[in-house]
């Protein structure tokens, strides 16, 4: 049994490696997702099986459990609260991590069991961050959903931050050591990291969101990992350090797209710390007579001679839960000759690959999606390209004004094209807080409204062309 249960670990990893492999192209994430959740269900039996100790029965039924709660969370998702859901399953490993972890050394204490000091440490390193994870996701999840602000940074609570990881620190060598009231140190270890997740996540303005998700998945990966040390589970080690890998990678990934480092979001200066001077422009000086509005009747003119079409798609687009819309203006203007394309910066949105799941849920062909390098060649030669809700990846001021605050953030040359029309329901700044020079481009125009209006009303247009 346990050869087995060791050659089942090493086909789900296998399964997992090939899974992750599939996820980073969009033509062959299906079958990549499938892969991975083949490997997953090998790993949970096979480690229910480890001890020899839970009935066929029960593992049968917790399947059932499991598969029947994550359908419901997948169905009554929106599209838009995918990130929160992200935040929220990274949450939930880092609180499966302290759990398992917790009630692991308990157990251990109360049967006068204790291991080796390199076990106490992998306990240590599980709550840690496993709590840490769980505390942090939360903000993460609450920031995203909207019910907490960005007040530009919070020196504050990066001063709790710090104190308290000087605290978790000594807390953890004094644990270890064996000093004391072990059981009342750990359970005030617990509550000390909890306090760390909150004080390290709630600074972070919202513009860095996708970075802070990454960073998560990648903490509830290690902390998986170290709680595959503590329980002697080859497969949760595998498992824990190929997500804290990836996790890790993702980050790098998307520090890069924002032209930021890691640690310049997770403690140097956040986007938008002159929001306020933003809004005053708003709407006024900065914009004032230099806008020029279109309408969706102009857009189908435009479009009806057009014969390379660019979309852009942004969080807007999510927001109106426009894909299908979008989808059905291509077909039309595919139907007339015209070659559309999706431009796809990697930070878009609200996670990583957002705006990839977003046009997939619309049957959108894979190879239509091109991500930033691919496509910003492309864009001088555009006839039209159409900006969805999307602000600061396509702002101009990240490659032409060197006094801005995203200078030399990677973007999405759109203003390059022969003409842009911005959709969006209004003059607002995004993350960064600060007004958008697209906007006021000579080949600019913006369209205001709902992306999910603006485009089925540019389609029946069009048709009436």
């Amino acid at each position: 049994m346990f050869a087995l249960i060791n050659f089942s670990y090493l086909a789900a990893a296998v399964c997992f490696i090939l899974g992750i492999k599939g996820m980073t192209k969009p033509s062959t994430a299906v079958r990549g997702n499938q892969l991975a959740a083949i490997g997953m269900l090998i790993a949970v039996v096979a480690a229910l099986l480890h001890k020899e100790i839970i009935s066929y029965a029960t593992i049968i039924a917790g399947m059932l459990l499991g598969a029947a709660i994550g359908v419901w969370l997948a169905r009554r998702t929106a599209m838009t609260q995918m990130p929160e859901l992200v935040a929220s399953l990274n949450g939930i490993g880092g609180a499966a991590s302290v759990t398992v972890a917790t009630s692991t050394w308990l157990h251990a204490l109360a049967t006068d069991n204790l291991g080796t000091t390199g076990w106490t440490v992998a306990i240590l390193v599980s709550i840690v961050i496993g709590a840490v994870t769980l505390s942090g996701s939360l903000v993460a999840v609450l920031k995203l959903h909207g019910s907490i602000g960005d007040s530009g940074r919070n020196r504050a609570w990066q001063s709790v931050a710090l104190l308290t990881l000087v605290a978790v620190v000594v807390g953890s060598v004094l644990f270890a050591a064996g000093t004391g009231a072990q059981p009342l140190a750990l359970a005030a270890l617990v509550g000390l990291c909890l306090l760390l997740g909150v004080g390290l996540v709630q600074p972070i303005g919202g513009a860095d969101m996708p970075v802070v998700v990454a960073l998560l998945n990648a903490y509830s990966g290690l902390a998986g990992a170290a709680t595959g040390f503590v329980l002697g589970n080859q497969g949760l080690i595998i498992t824990g350090s190929l997500v804290g890998a990836s996790g890790l990678i993702l980050t790098a990934v998307m520090c890069k797209a924002m032209n930021r480092s890691l640690p310049n979001v997770l403690f140097g200066g956040a986007f938008g710390q002159s929001g306020g001077d933003a809004k005053a422009q708003d709407e006024g000086d900065f914009y004032a007579g230099k806008v020029k509005y279109a309408t969706a009747d102009d857009l189908a003119l435009l479009l009806d001679s057009a014969r390379k079409v660019v979309m852009v798609p942004g969080y807007g687009l999510a927001v109106a839960q426009a894909q299908h819309a979008v989808k059905e203006l291509a077909s039309q203007l595919e139907s007339r000759g015209a070659s559309v394309s999706y431009a796809i910066h990697p930070v878009a949105g609200r996670m990583p690959g957002h705006m990839n799941v977003l046009l997939a849920e619309a049957e959108i062909p894979y190879d239509q999606l091109k991500d930033m390098d691919a496509i910003n060649p492309e864009l001088p030669q555009a006839d039209v390209v159409i900006v969805l809700g999307a602000n600061d990846v396509v702002n101009p001021a990240a490659a032409e004004e060197p006094s801005s605050p995203i200078y030399g953030m990677p973007i999405l040359n759109v203003h390059k094209a022969k003409t842009v029309v911005v959709v969006k329901r209004s003059l607002s700044p995004g993350f960064a807080g600060i007004p958008n020079s697209l906007f006021i481009k000579d080949n600019s125009l913006m369209l205001k409204g709902d992306a999910k209006d603006v485009l089925q009303a540019t389609t029946r247009a069009i048709k009436d062309l």
